[in-house]
């Protein structure tokens, strides 16, 4: 793209009209699906001093005659950190709706809320008068990302529909929330110091009062710092309840993609245990896909947690000590492994266009509890199967199913299996705690 200069250019500033544009044409080959108006029409508003594009933040500038002008520099960057990502469209993230959880609300500082928008967009819209509506010019964008073009609606069993994004426009998505939530706390902060100092009485001493025409990025280049096991052996009981321990985790990196910034403090259910922090994409695809309390549905993603991103989950999920301990992965998850490895070879095939393709739908559920192991018992079955066979292939007793799972961990992630073992049973509890089924989506909410 050439760098030409745009009309209503002055001294690197262009107007919001002219971003708008230039916004659209630079990001004309995104894979993710840009929207115009990103700087005039809601939830833009150049006032507040900074506009969303992606996960940047592009702050705004106020000129002499009121009129109100972006960096061009600032929209040429985001628009190339939004070419530079990958977009897998089936490689969805469930964004809704849930069911409403104290923790969601914790965060007023932040205007995107983009669950919350969406959400409010989908219910307004929703029935017959959706297309109508659209043809009035409603907003449709989130920090510059048209998500109606990608948003999938699904419908199961006649029950209320479901919405999802692919999981890159949700970490852009988070990015954004987490930009803009930075950028405040700075503001806040550098506000609250002024106010703290007394007017100076040589001019020289006097600080520079962050006028409208201030074009820092301090709160969106601050960078997220790895996470290095601060939190590791402690209870997410105890700890969640510790002031602070939000913007703490905040702070942090996501332990998992190392990436995006940290907004969950991912535990172990069955312990208590914290593992790390994480993004809010990497918490969901770490959740297991509950149908029911004892039942969940083996999804494609598992391809990626037990093949291709093996040795990072493993680690992740062994942050906990009691699964550490015990060289085993929370039930859900084994019963997971155990569907998608260990009965592998039992799933049937069918003629498809181009080969052979799975049968049907994996599923597994479970009869009583990790906790009493001999009467624990794990039933694989398919889902959906074309000819409607093949409903049960295995069933496998809980410790069986452990005892695979070790020479196979051994074998996949070695790091991980010698970092375990019956050595660090000292410290764990009595007394473990039931599985939490969240089939709700609360889980989702930070504390």
């Amino acid at each position: 793209m050439s760098e030409r200069a745009l009309p209503g250019c002055t001294d690197g500033l262009i107007t919001l009209g002219a971003a708008d544009a230039l916004w659209v044409e630079v990001t004309a080959d995104s894979a993710v699906p840009t929207a115009s108006g990103a700087f005039t029409r809601s939830p833009a508003h150049a006032r507040v001093g900074y506009v969303l594009l992606g996960g940047h933040v592009v702050p705004t500038v106020r000129s002499s005659g009121g009129q109100w002008s972006v960096p061009e520099a600032e929209v040429r960057r985001a628009a190339a950190e939004l070419n530079a990502v990958g977009m897998d469209r089936r490689d969805l993230v469930r964004i809704g709706p849930f069911r409403a959880a104290p923790g969601q609300e914790h965060d007023q500082e932040t205007p995107l809320r983009w669950r919350r928008r969406i959400t409010g967009e989908l219910r307004e819209l929703g029935g017959p008068e959706r297309a109508a509506r659209r043809e009035v010019g409603r907003p449709y964008h989130l920090a510059g990302i048209d998500w109606r073009q990608i948003l999938v609606e699904r419908t199961r069993d006649g029950t209320h529909p479901t919405w999802w994004l692919p999981r890159a426009v949700v970490r852009l998505l988070d990015a954004a929330e987490h930009a803009e939530t930075r950028w405040a706390h700075t503001a806040r902060t550098r506000r609250a110091g002024t106010a703290a100092i007394k007017p100076p009485s040589h001019p020289r001493q006097a600080p520079d009062s962050g006028g409208p025409r201030t074009t820092s990025t301090e709160g969106s280049t601050a960078s997220p710092r790895p996470y290095h096991a601060e939190l590791d052996g402690q209870l997410y009981s105890v700890l969640s309840r510790k002031p602070g321990t939000p913007r703490r985790v905040a702070g942090w990196a996501c332990a998992v993609c190392r990436t995006a910034p940290a907004t969950v403090l991912d535990h172990c259910h069955e312990h208590g245990y914290v593992r790390a922090p994480v993004c809010q994409s990497c918490n969901t695809q770490e959740r297991p896909d509950h149908l029911y309390s004892n039942d969940i549905r083996v999804a494609n993603r598992y391809t990626r947690l037990f093949d291709t991103g093996a040795d990072d989950w493993l680690r992740h999920w062994h942050r906990c000590p009691g699964c550490r301990a015990r060289t085993t992965l929370p039930l859900p998850h084994l019963a997971a492994w155990t569907a998608h490895i260990a009965c592998r070879s039992l799933r049937p095939t069918h003629r498809a266009p181009r080969g052979r393709q799975p049968c049907g739908v994996l599923r597994v559920s479970w009869t009583g509890s990790q906790n009493a192991p001999r009467s624990c018992l794990l039933t694989v079955a398919v889902d959906f199967c074309p000819s409607g066979e093949h409903r049960v292939l295995a069933r496998v007793p809980y410790r069986e199913a452990a005892e695979r799972f070790r020479p196979w961990l051994a074998e996949t992630a070695p790091a991980v299996a010698a970092a375990a073992g019956p050595d660090r049973l000292d410290d764990l509890p009595a007394q473990f705690r039931p599985v939490i089924a969240d089939t709700s989506g609360e889980g989702l909410a930070l504390f």
